[in-house]
């Protein structure tokens, strides 16, 4: 239980970390956020507690597809959100990615990568 509660601790920290620099600078607040933390924390999580290579392996290679469907919502956010509530620009980015998504799950099928 402690081992999850400071794995816990850790990841939220980072994220305080991102939204804090934010605050102050917001060059460096996104350069943070976009540096693959979560991924790298939750790559060393499984090492920690003794992952196969492969699985680690699989677990990023997924990452990398799961992340290109979520790039067009960061263009579009900046555009939305100056015409429109947070909360509707962001609904209307949540449904961006989900169609971008299954875009990305059809392409990735021609070659031979199956994502769900």
């Amino acid at each position: 239980m402690s081992w999850l509660i400071t794995k816990f601790l850790i990841t939220a920290g980072v994220i305080v970390l991102i939204s804090e620099v934010a605050k102050y600078n917001d060059k460096a607040g996104a350069l943070i956020g976009a540096l693959p933390t979560v991924t790298i924390l939750a790559l060393i999580w499984m090492h920690i507690e003794g992952q196969a290579a492969d699985k680690l392996s699989k677990h990023a290679f997924y990452t990398f597809w799961y992340v290109i469907p979520s790039l067009p919502m960061l263009l579009l956010f900046p555009y939305l959100y100056t015409r429109l509530s947070l909360w509707l620009s962001l609904a209307a980015c949540v449904l961006l990615t989900i169609v971008c998504f299954l875009i990305i799950i059809g392409i990735t099928k021609l070659f031979g990568i199956n994502l769900v």
